[in-house]
């Protein structure tokens, strides 16, 4: 059986002393020991940003990528090994600034794997910069006048180009949070989980206090599967921000449409040769 510990490197975090990221990964781990997934069945992508530093205290396969790009990498992790439980990481920069085309073309492609979003609404790491979900007239570092764009709305853009899994929960609540892990990784599809942190050292907008007010858990009757409701609900924020699971259908995957994916791994199925000769023509 699986246990916490499994997970453990000899690396201590550097992240701030209040940083919701700890939440995300104490969620994250108890998620992986209820599925009983050991580290050498999960493929975990980071972003960079201060989410992706977690790529150093987490015990497992582990890819640190370029910029909004660990989509791309997550998905040929799973082309190439579907036995794997392929989640990727990003902040909420990453994923709809520099890799906002990557995250259009997973959803619309439904690949069978785990989009986790650290969102804060800034770029932490290069010290608070506007992001795209930054509420217009924010005033941060390099909008010292107010954020001039409306914020980008993730889970809409999500529901809407194609993405099968469409959740949001908060760094705080680790029961909460660890249930839509567990949920987003028993999907099979595009599964996107919008993490609501506080960043305690830049944001002190979006505090953990103003998102305790701020947020409402959805109710267990809601309706997962109406479309229309859903992107309604996506869409809330100034008022209250609803929490859980907020759209789920079932659709073939990018993987059920290639039938070089049946049998064994493509990873199992790579000729070992000896390539001596060749490169003694280069020498």
């Amino acid at each position: 059986m699986t246990q916490i510990s499994d997970f453990s490197t000899t690396y201590k975090p550097t992240w701030c002393p209040g940083c919701g990221n700890f939440g995300i990964g104490v969620a994250l781990r108890q998620a992986l020991v209820s599925l009983d997934i050991p580290p050498h069945k999960l493929m975990a992508v980071f972003d960079i940003g201060c989410n992706s530093n977690g790529a150093n205290w987490l015990r497992a396969n582990v890819f640190h990528g370029l910029h909004g790009r660990p989509l791309p990498i997550g998905v040929g992790c799973k082309l190439a090994n579907p036995e794997l439980e392929v989640i990727c990481f990003s902040g909420d920069g990453g994923a709809l600034g520099e890799g906002g085309n990557h995250f259009l073309h997973t959803c619309r492609s439904n690949a069978n794997l785990t989009y986790v979003v650290h969102d804060n609404q800034l770029y932490s790491l290069t010290t608070g910069q506007a992001a795209p979900t930054t509420d217009e007239g924010t005033e941060t570092k390099s909008t010292p006048k107010g954020a001039p764009d409306r914020p980008l709305r993730m889970l809409q853009i999500a529901i809407s180009a194609g993405a099968t899994f469409v959740a949001r929960g908060l760094a705080d609540d680790i029961p909460g949070l660890s249930k839509l892990f567990e949920a987003a990784l028993k999907h099979r599809g595009f599964a996107v989980l919008d993490v609501l942190q506080p960043c305690v050292t830049l944001n002190h907008i979006n505090t953990r206090e103003w998102y305790r007010a701020h947020t409402y858990q959805l109710a267990a009757d809601h309706d997962s599967t109406d479309k229309a409701k859903a992107m309604a609900l996506a869409g809330e924020w100034n008022g209250k921000i609803p929490l859980g699971i907020i759209f789920r259908e079932e659709r073939p995957t990018l993987e059920d449409h290639f039938s070089q994916m049946k049998g064994k791994p493509l990873t199992q199925r790579v000729a070992v040769r000896d390539v001596a000769a060749l490169l003694e023509q280069f020498r």
